[in-house]
């Protein structure tokens, strides 16, 4: 299969590129380097830099390369910032992906592979683990801008017969993830410990979410080129507490680790877990890598820079 993958230097995406390339696809990237780094775009994957809020610039792309499979990671991920500015966030994730859809759809893309988020579509769910079912009440723009494209996915097939699937990633980790930005706590602990900081957690580190390895998730990409169109929770239905997360830190680490709480921010779920048999079932997905083993690999990288 011929894969445009946008997003491809960044941490997930880049991870994806990878399994994608593994198997045998040919892959090009894209990715404007916002948040990515070239350094992880694989070798044997073309890459691009360009912003997928630029139709004519995609519309080259899509002419000249013709894929099979879009596969969309590129996004603005950050919480704090679609609280702070809820227009730029609906430019990056809503026009940018509107334009890739579009352009899905005149080409004749076969399938469209979207990466969700199950962290923040489902906002503060009255029933833990949440599954596909559960009413999205996401309580961030970046939840809103997510849960806004899913419903376009649903017109584009139902109108346009373009083929999905919407992955709803639970709370990401691994290596390569960029401790400078505000997602992936696990990263930011890590540099931070690494540097002689404290970790600063916002709220009394009761909150809760659910961690998943980011190898798994390129599995699941992976098999979401032969899936039925659909929604998919990909998480590990484990709830881990801020403060849990921390004490298994210590343990990998054998170091002792400086604590600071500080006031919960805008727009962050309080407790989230996601109900994975349907990926199980349909997907025929579930995560392999437990916690401990995830963060000794996501330690081992960090410590090894």
């Amino acid at each position: 299969m011929k894969i445009l993958l946008t997003g491809g230097a960044g941490f997930i995406g880049s991870w994806v590129a990878d399994a994608f390339i593994k198997d045998g696809h040919k892959v090009l990237i894209v990715d404007d380097l916002s948040t990515g780094m070239e350094g992880n775009v694989p070798r044997n994957a073309e890459f691009i830099k360009g912003d997928i809020r630029e139709p004519l610039f995609l519309e080259g792309v899509f002419s000249d390369f013709k894929p099979d499979i879009v596969n969309h990671h590129a996004a603005q991920i950050n919480v704090r910032r679609s609280v702070e500015d809820p227009a730029f966030d609906a430019h990056v994730n809503i026009i940018g992906t509107l334009n890739l859809l579009e352009l899905s759809m005149k080409k004749n893309v076969k399938r469209f592979i979207f990466a969700s988020s199950g962290g923040a579509i489902y906002g503060e769910p009255k029933e833990l683990p949440a599954d596909e079912n559960t009413y999205p009440i996401p309580i961030s723009p970046y939840g809103a801008s997510k849960y806004a494209i899913e419903t376009y996915l649903g017109y584009f097939k139902s109108v346009h017969g373009l083929d999905y699937v919407a992955l709803r990633y639970s709370n990401v980790y691994g290596p390569r993830q960029n401790p400078h930005g505000e997602a992936g706590v696990l990263a930011i602990f890590c540099d931070r410990i690494l540097s002689g900081k404290p970790c600063v957690v916002f709220g009394d580190g009761n909150q809760t979410r659910d961690y998943v390895f980011v190898g798994d998730v390129a599995k699941a990409n992976m098999l979401s080129i032969n899936a039925p169109s659909g929604r998919y929770n990909i998480g590990t239905q484990v709830e881990t507490s801020v403060n849990d997360l921390l004490e298994a830190l210590r343990k990998v680490t054998k170091r002792e680790i400086n604590v600071e709480y500080s006031q919960p921010r805008a727009g962050e779920v309080l407790k989230i877990c996601l109900d994975i048999k349907l990926a199980k079932h349909v997907l025929g997905w579930s995560p392999d890598v437990n916690l401990e083993d995830g963060i000794y690999q996501t330690w081992k990288w960090f410590s090894e820079r």
